[in-house]
């Protein structure tokens, strides 16, 4: 690998225009010395059915959290999926990123007793099947950008982890990632103008790279006639309550072996001063809560190319009888297959490395099931 290849991500233009990402010339290949890290969580269903998707969601950003912090805010792609998330770094990053997917599991396991699967793929593995993998970079604001990928690549890396490929073994049982940064403090955003509607889109094989791009184009049109363009949440950030409702997921994530009922107790106590700045809006030296609060909003993924097109939108029933019927009859022509899910709230997970500064990430995903069941109704 030469120094260019590690450096590739670095060079992927910026676009501040979502649309334009239908184009599939936007997207820059990834070098073939890289390698792609999957993870995902086995039965997400199952425990979406038993009440824990907010969980659910938190183990999936892990993933991210724990890669970001290993690698020490280098920049690299990555996407968030709901249940689960992937990502791509240069061959000088594999180790670590098979130390940090292996941690991960046994802490997944040990500290919510949830089974969460894991995979390093080459990408030299992925094209010689006959997939590829692409990579653009969107910035929804100032702030930060968010990876894009195009390609085929991550469905076929993400089947062959569900085969048992390339697996990462768990590590031993007291590992502990590094997951500073990672909460989910915010109430869960209400629908304004209808339903949360969770959508997952991807193109058959059937279906050729313009062809997927030319309906894109078309299902974003009508949902740019939103409001925000169907942004789920508020303009000026969610809503905050006391005590929130996902102190105890943030007490597992953050305690790293701590006493887990005190560390709650000393984050009820941080959410409390916290929800006295953003309710009075003061300022507490250079942290402003009201700008913070409008940075949430504009930093939030509701809408992603992750080897198809995803979204989160809050939508009235006029535009999703319009998006359904150009998906039915791109589904009956053999072009897609699609899945949807309605719910009454959108919920967030957040990455926070410092509140001072506007590069905080926030994944946003359906309160009741989202993207899993999305996915899980495309399958059936």
């Amino acid at each position: 690998m030469n120094a260019s290849d590690a450096s590739f991500y670095e060079t992927v233009p910026v676009s501040d225009e979502f649309l334009t990402l239908s184009d599939p010339e936007r997207f820059t290949p990834i070098p073939n010395s890289w390698v792609v890290g999957v993870a995902d969580i086995v039965d997400s269903t199952g425990e979406i059915a038993r009440g824990r998707y907010k969980t659910v969601n938190m183990v999936g950003a892990a993933v991210i959290s724990g890669m970001i912090n290993t690698l020490k805010g280098h920049s690299f792609p990555y996407v968030f999926g709901g249940d689960g998330a992937a990502f791509a770094v240069p061959a000088k990053d594999e180790a670590a990123a098979r130390q940090t997917l292996a941690t991960l599991r046994s802490w997944a396991k040990s500290e919510f007793d949830i089974s969460l699967r894991a995979a390093l793929v080459p990408l030299r593995d992925i094209r010689q099947n006959g997939r590829d993998l692409r990579v653009a970079r969107y910035a929804p604001s100032s702030g930060v950008d968010y990876a894009m990928f195009v390609g085929g690549g991550l469905a076929w890396a993400e089947a062959q982890m569900k085969s048992g490929a390339f697996e990462v073994p768990p590590a031993d049982a007291d590992a502990q990632p590094d997951l500073t940064g990672l909460s989910c403090r915010w109430s869960n955003s209400a629908a304004r103008h209808g339903q949360i509607v969770s959508l997952v889109i991807q193109p058959t094989l059937e279906s050729d790279e313009q062809e997927f791009a030319a309906l894109s184009q078309s299902v974003l049109t009508a949902a740019e006639a939103l409001d925000r363009a169907g942004h789920p949440v508020p303009e000026n950030g969610p809503p905050m309550r006391w005590p929130p409702p996902g102190v105890d997921l943030d007490a597992h994530v953050s305690r790293a072996g701590r006493n887990l009922f005190l560390h709650k107790l000393a984050l009820l106590g941080q959410n409390l001063l916290i929800g006295l700045l953003f309710k009075t809006g003061l300022r507490l030296g250079k942290f402003e809560p009201l700008h913070y609060q409008r940075m949430v909003s504009q930093n939030s993924d509701f809408r992603k190319f992750d080897d198809g097109l995803k979204m989160t939108l809050d939508c009235d029933d006029d535009t999703l009888t319009r998006i359904k019927q150009m998906l039915d009859t791109a589904q009956e022509q053999g072009k897609i297959r699609y899945g949807l899910f309605s719910q009454q709230e959108a919920m967030m997970t957040c990455f926070v490395p410092s509140a001072m500064r506007d590069d905080h990430v926030h994944f946003v995903d359906g309160a009741t099931g989202g993207y899993a069941q999305a996915a899980a109704t495309m399958r059936s």
